[in-house]
């Protein structure tokens, strides 16, 4: 049976409502993309879990921003980049309290802390001077350029703080580790410290897939900024995205029950170890849904009636009370002989949050087709895929209880960008289209805030 045909055999996600928490804003919802199943048969089952925070303009303080500000001044970077750099960071420091916490790091061939970890009100005055005198020549120390950036920020490491490296590069890394898979360990290394990393590529010579793999790995932001002229724009939609941050080191462990057994997890890293699955989220935006799709098997031995189906329990710190916070979930599903009462159990929704990340996943294999030289086989999945997503759309915007309109619209935005990357696989085309292809998918997967 296909990806795609899965999705229409079962598919679930949980309902059940949480009890109030007195310190923590976070609200866990856990929906049922069905809410009846059939009885004594098996299929497959998506459990799909909604993180929210408190809205931005309710919260009592803004989070405390401790920030390193790491800028690939290479060779490549001469000219309009490296003064596009410069206003971003420029920018950025515009958007900083007198007490939150940044440091500047740029690097060619080797890395220079151009300006220590301090808080602003110390260290404006020396932030500006290094940023002016910002000069582009040598090759691309990448790795050790991130390393430090999360070194600076670990000087100032703080629980109730947004802990952040922003790397800006455009180009590949030249020396020391360069791998894809070098720089994700490193990501990981620093997100054990509580310190995501987002990344920002600028033209079309870095490589998306390190810069992608080092974001995911640590839960930071990934975007492909082709002109200079746009990153003023991105760096202050990044320091903004990291101000809404109100809730940090978020663990959650869902333990199925018997009969559920777990497959995999959809669009993002975590763990698998018999009946338990573990996934962590570095950070939650305040106005921003994120959330988990995983995939399980659904026993055919239910007879009629309810069953437990997960309890889930989420841990995180609530910044605004600098506190450990929890929430929990123990949804249970019915089973039914009635296919009208299946039928009508489905919940649009949650189903076209499922469909976003299966289309996803469908692009991912488009982009290691065409890598491999294969044109026709990737055009081929991008087209299936926009014929899916349109069906998909079609069926979870109409009706009765139609899936919300940013669901709806998600599917649209989706449609469009598989349609256009159908038609830009061509030897010309290509580098520009891998690069815009690996930035939606990481921002589909993460639900990215911009």
């Amino acid at each position: 049976m296909s990806v795609m045909m899965r999705c229409a055999v079962l598919a679930v996600a949980l309902g059940a409502s949480l009890s109030p928490l007195s310190a923590a804003e976070l609200r866990l919802d856990a929906d049922l993309g069905q809410n009846v199943l059939t009885a004594g048969k098996n299929g497959t089952v998506y459990l799909r879990l909604s993180l929210k925070s408190l809205g931005a303009e309710k919260r009592a303080r803004r989070t405390p921003i401790n920030a390193a500000i790491v800028i690939d001044r290479s060779g490549s970077m001469d000219g309009d980049r490296i003064e596009a750099a410069k206003e971003g960071a420029r920018v950025a420091l515009k958007r900083l309290a007198s007490d939150d916490t940044i440091s500047l790091i740029a690097y060619n061939h080797g890395v220079e802390v151009l300006s220590a970890a301090a808080p602003l009100r110390n260290s404006q005055e020396r932030l500006i001077k290094a940023i002016d005198a910002l000069r582009a020549d040598g090759t691309t120390a990448l790795y050790a350029g991130v390393k430090e950036g999360g070194k600076q920020v670990e000087k100032y490491l703080a629980d109730n703080a947004v802990n952040r490296v922003v790397l800006l590069s455009d180009g590949l890394a030249n020396v020391g580790p360069s791998s894809p898979g070098d720089l994700a360990e490193l990501g990981r290394a620093i997100a054990s410290k509580g310190i995501s990393v987002s990344t920002i590529g600028l033209g079309l010579d870095y490589n998306e897939d390190l810069m992608q793999r080092l974001a995911a790995a640590s839960d930071g932001n990934h975007v492909f900024v082709e002109r200079p002229s746009d990153l003023a724009e991105i760096f202050d939609r990044e320091f903004g995205d990291a101000l809404s941050v109100s809730a940090r080191d978020i663990t959650i462990i869902i333990e199925c029950k018997t009969g559920f057994t777990p497959k995999r997890i959809l669009g993002r890293d975590g763990t698998i170890a018999g009946d338990k699955i573990t996934l962590k989220l570095n950070q939650l935006q305040a106005d921003n849904e994120r959330y988990i799709v995983v995939e399980l098997d659904a026993a055919d031995a239910h007879g009629e009636g309810a069953a437990d189906v997960a309890d889930v329990r989420v841990t995180y710190t609530d910044l605004d009370s600098n506190k450990s916070a929890e929430a929990q979930a123990k949804p249970t599903v019915r089973f039914s002989s009635s296919v009208k009462e299946v039928d009508d159990s489905l919940n649009k929704s949650v189903m076209s949050q499922v469909t976003e990340q299966i289309a996803t996943e469908q692009s991912e294999k488009a982009v290691d087709l065409r890598d491999k030289g294969d044109i026709a086989g990737a055009r081929k999945v991008l087209e299936d895929n926009v014929l899916y997503l349109k069906k998909s759309r079609d069926t979870y915007a109409s009706g009765s209880a139609p899936a919300a309109p940013k669901s709806v619209g998600a599917l649209s935005e989706l449609e469009k960008q598989n349609e256009e990357a159908a038609n830009s696989l061509d030897a010309g085309a290509w580098e520009r289209t891998r690069k815009i292809m690996r930035h939606d998918q990481h921002k589909a997967k993460v639900q990215q805030s911009y």
